[in-house]
């Protein structure tokens, strides 16, 4: 390929209606995808329309570059990186055009997530069967570029049975639809002087003969494996009736399905649908003591009709213990099982459901393979599933250089080969010294199989070629796929011809020319591949940068591996319909640059490649890092636990060290102490803060959002009350002895709450001890001034450490403020022990008092029997660092209290973030995803509730309504 002058570029951005970037940010954000590889493109391209799309193939046949296509950049084998333009269409090109209930079909365009429509199919009591694991993020357009199949393959198929349309872009800029056609239809296809007839002649003159044919069926994998995309899918064409005399009809989709955008650029897409599946379903996780017992069982348990058919090993399973998010889900797990097949039935009562389950546990419990059992409903179906889909990303949890690497995890054989081909490679993989990963598919005969590789070492990199070669020829032996769902890409494309034999890599060579002849269309994927020992995301053998950091991260073994954890799953990209809180930002923009993967991302690239000795100073990061909302969720969402968070308040400290720090931010950071003195003088400040004019001269003089209301004091702070009745109550016995840490917003903002929370713990008969500690440092640490968080963090944990035990735990009020003694504190203090002492036993005042009514110290008799309903919404540090069902526990004590959780991410305030006038707008679009309309919704008799000092005022500013903390509702309740 040509280099391109910028000029030459710059004339295309203007021509788009889109947008065209060839900055070095975005390039490096689009040069790895979820693969081991990285590959910087000359730009990235948001086509807006077609016309824009057009433009982009005829730039790239006149400039001589090539295209890549993209939706949610998740392939796991190199398809998305390339040197070319990356055409990013999941921006714009994103509707559901339309659903036919009655033909049972759905028209989309590439950019629809498949979560997104099925959730728009179900009233139609309809769905899309194919399912991957990163179904609420993963998009149609790519599941069509990877024929991908997920769990309910065994029943439903692969995404190319389901594809019936596409409309395309060809390399010569013409728009073509392919569809189902009979033989007539097809041979005036031939006729036309036209790229399109040149294809449809192309083919019949290639596939036709019938020793091409015989060549094709016995080279390529056998036929009962129905998950193998192993180059194009000539295999299926030779079925139709053009090339066989009882064959089907014709159809280019499927061929087109699993092509990895090498021969087209599609446009829309449209599907078959599946009626739903019944709807009482129960899941049997068989617990096996080794992987053969589970493989062998295999065979047995498909015999009973299932919807799914699921692996995981004792490796995954072992990850999922120190996942916050998985270790709730794996509950149902019994003793220390070497492997887990999840077995899934479906019936239309739960009599039948039963019935079928019974027939599976007597066939188990005959085989005597398995040694539990156990059958899971409701919700825990739900939440043993979620385990089987974090296996991927939780692979990235493994600490240091050495990963899982997807290079042989995609092979596919038939069903009864599966036990003796697995023995096979675990002997080989004994050869080599791995103990492989085992999980998903294998009810489907899919493994995903790993090898555990540094590819930062060159002789690992051989080894990463040896033993994809070696694998490649197992497969061959037992005539299955290399590519069972996640397609070739580069790292498995070289060994097509091995596969498929070289007579029929030719004919691949051929069809791909007959599309592409100016190769386009995302080169080096399947024909002519590039090599799949190189570009890779690491350079082996590079000397490692050493990266001084204030914070302490060596829990990854430093910062930069705290970034190279991301592995580019991009759970990060799901959007707020499909729960959980990360990644707010991306969630409003929908532009990968605010996901927390290209977070890790940028910061990972700049880190390796800067020749700075600040290697924070940098602008590209100041960009990447600034709509981080620093709400946590990415450090329990994320599989591989990604703190983005601790990483942007480290990259605000070391790129401050070089620019200095504005006024704005001291004003934020430095918040208590300015409060502090307000104080003195609270309703001439509250004052100031409320009239209009001052509170606009402030405002601007500040650049906090003119539509923001300002925060007003507490007419005493919470110190000077309780030190004027700390004496009071007191009394000779108590159920137990607890620290309240006074936190900066509590003490100046909402004094109240802090009176309602002491006296409520009083009345439940707690001694409370209020003793003059430092602030958490919360604001100091969201805005990078982390000496002055450091040195509040040692002052706390210096005066906590001989009076905090589990005898006398620390409770706290602000989620913000408490729970970081249980995470910020312990990057930042030096006494490491007494931090993680106190963290064991510092408790966020719902999760103490959820714990007392477990033990049965609190009681409903205790509080009112009035009739209230009540919606919670629940702080973002509180979710990701310990459970908001404990403010749900506190909220139902009384008994006629009905609460709901409202199933909102986060809020949108987030500390300062919302106050910043270049930040509002996304700020309350954020709040409108879910928290507004529900507490809209809400009638006035409903009390709204929300733990965080941020999310009231969110709530407040956004809707008019005043939310209570639960502490407030529960000491209102008092009898």
């Amino acid at each position: 390929m040509t280099k391109l002058p910028k000029q030459a570029l710059d004339d295309l951005r203007l021509q788009l209606s889109g947008e065209l970037h060839s900055d070095h940010l975005m390039k490096a954000l689009y040069a790895t995808d979820a693969s081991v590889y990285r590959m910087l493109p000359l730009a990235v391209a948001f086509p807006k329309n077609k016309a824009d799309l057009k433009l982009l193939i005829d730039f790239a046949k006149t400039h001589q570059t090539s295209l890549i296509p993209r939706t949610a950049g998740t392939s796991l084998a190199g398809q998305c990186v390339g040197k070319g333009i990356v055409v990013d269409v999941s921006k714009h090109f994103n509707k559901i055009i339309d659903i036919n209930e009655r033909e049972k079909t759905a028209t989309v365009q590439p950019g629809v997530v498949r979560d997104e429509l099925n959730q728009a199919l179900a009233p139609f009591g309809l769905f899309f069967g194919p399912n991957t694991s990163t179904s609420n993020r993963c998009m149609i357009g790519g599941m069509v570029g990877n024929n991908s199949s997920g769990t309910t393959s065994i029943q439903y198929g692969v995404t190319r049975d389901k594809v019936l349309e596409l409309k395309t872009f060809l390399s010569d800029g013409s728009e073509v639809v392919f569809s189902e056609m009979a033989s007539e239809g097809f041979e005036n296809k031939t006729k036309l002087n036209t790229l399109e007839g040149h294809i449809y002649r192309t083919l019949y003159a290639e596939l036709s003969p019938e020793a091409v044919q015989n060549e094709i069926i016995a080279e390529f994998p056998k036929p009962e494996i129905h998950r193998r995309n192993t180059g194009y899918a000539i295999d299926e064409l030779i079925k139709t009736e053009i090339f066989s005399q009882e064959g089907l009809p014709f159809n280019m989709c499927k061929l087109l399905t699993g092509s990895e955008g090498t021969l087209a650029f599609t446009t829309q897409i449209t599907l078959k649908l599946d009626q739903l599946p019944p709807k009482e379903p129960l899941l049997v996780a068989a617990h096996f003591r080794s992987i053969a017992d589970c493989l062998n069982a295999v065979s047995l348990v498909m015999e009973h009709d299932l919807y799914t058919c699921e692996m995981m090993d004792k490796t995954i399973l072992d990850l999922t213990k120190h996942n916050k998010k998985q270790e709730e889900n794996r509950q149902f797990v019994e003793g220390d099982p070497e492997a887990i097949l999840m077995c899934e039935i479906r019936a239309s009562s739960k009599t039948e459901a039963a019935k079928k389950a019974g027939a599976l546990l007597a066939s188990l419990q005959q085989s005597q393979l398995s040694y539990a059992n156990p059958v899971l409903s409701g919700d825990d179906i739900d939440k043993a599933i979620e385990l089987r889909k974090a296996g991927l990303g939780l692979l990235g949890n493994l600490i240091g250089d050495q990963k899982t690497a997807a290079c042989i995890e995609d092979t596919a054989v038939a069903l009864p080969d599966l036990a003796n081909y697995v023995a096979d490679f675990s002997k080989l993989m004994e050869s080599y010294k791995q103990k492989p990963v085992y999980y998903a598919h294998a009810g489907a005969g899919e493994l995903h199989l790993r090898p555990i590789l540094n590819l930062k070492k060159k002789s690992d990199v051989v080894f990463f070629r040896k033993i994809t070669t070696e694998v490649a020829h197992l497969v061959k032996s037992y005539k299955g796929s290399m590519s069972g769902e996640h397609g070739d890409g580069i790292v498995r494309a070289e060994f097509i011809p091995l596969m498929i034999g070289q007579a029929n890599y030719q004919l691949l060579k051929q069809i791909k020319s007959a599309f592409d002849p100016h190769n386009i269309f995302n080169p080096g994927k399947i024909t002519d591949a590039l090599p799949m020992d190189e570009n890779l995301r690491y350079v082996p053998d590079r000397i490692e940068p050493e990266v001084e950091t204030l914070m302490d991260f060596s829990s990854s073994l430093g910062i930069l591996r705290e970034a190279e954890k991301c592995n580019g799953s991009g759970d990060c990209r799901k959007l707020p319909q499909f729960g959980g809180t990360m990644c707010p930002s991306f969630r409003a923009t929908r532009d990968e640059k605010d996901s927390t993967r290209a977070r890790a991302n940028a910061l990972r690239e700049i880190l390796t490649q800067s020749d700075k000795k600040n290697k924070f100073d940098h602008e590209e990061l100041k960009d990447v890092f600034d709509l981080c909302l620093s709400c946590k969720a990415c450090a329990t969402e994320c599989p591989s636990s990604v703190d983005v968070a601790s990483l942007k308040a480290e990259f605000q400290y070391q790129y401050q060290k070089a620019n200095g720090i504005s006024l704005r931010t001291k004003l934020f950071a430095y918040n208590n102490s300015l409060n502090g003195f307000g104080s003195y003088v609270p309703r001439l400040t509250n004052f100031l803060f409320s009239n209009v004019l001052t509170s606009a001269i402030l405002k601007k003089s500040f650049g906090i959002a003119s539509e923001r209301s300002l925060p007003l004091l507490s007419t005493q702070s919470l110190y000077k009350w309780f030190h004027c009745i700390e004496n009071q109550n007191y009394r000779e016995n108590y159920k137990k002895t607890i620290y309240f840490f006074v936190d900066e917003f509590t003490n100046h903002l909402d004094a109240n709450i802090g009176k309602d929370a002491i006296e409520l713990l009083t009345a439940l008969d707690y001694e409370v001890k209020v003793i003059d500690n430092e602030e958490s440092g919360r604001a100091f640490i969201s805005k990078g001034l982390l000496e002055k968080a450091k040195d509040l963090a040692n002052k706390n944990i210096a005066l906590f450490k001989d009076k905090v035990s589990a005898e006398t735990p620390l409770i706290g009020i602000e989620p913000s403020a408490i729970l970081g003694f249980k995470d910020d504190y312990l990057r930042l203090a030096n006494d490491k022990t007494s931090a993680e002492n106190i963290a064991k036993h510092c408790y966020l005042i719902e999760d103490f008092i959820a714990m007392e009514i477990d033990l049965g110290h609190i009681g409903p008799d205790q509080f009112s029997d009035e009739i209230k309903t009540i919606k919670f919404h629940g702080h973002c540090h509180q979710k990701a660092l310990t459970n908001q069902l404990s403010s749900f526990k506190v909220l139902n004590l009384p008994k006629n209290y009905k609460v709901s959780i409202i199933p909102s991410g986060c809020c949108g305030m987030a500390g300062s973030f919302g106050y910043e006038k270049e930040h509002y707008e996304l700020s309350m679009q954020i709040g409108e995803q879910t928290l507004f309309p529900a507490v809209r919704k809400a009638s006035a008799s409903v009390v709204i509730s929300a733990n965080g000092t941020s999310c009231r005022h969110q709530i407040k500013d956004g809707t008019s309504r005043e939310a209570l903390h639960p502490i407030t509702v529960l000491r209102r309740a008092l009898v």
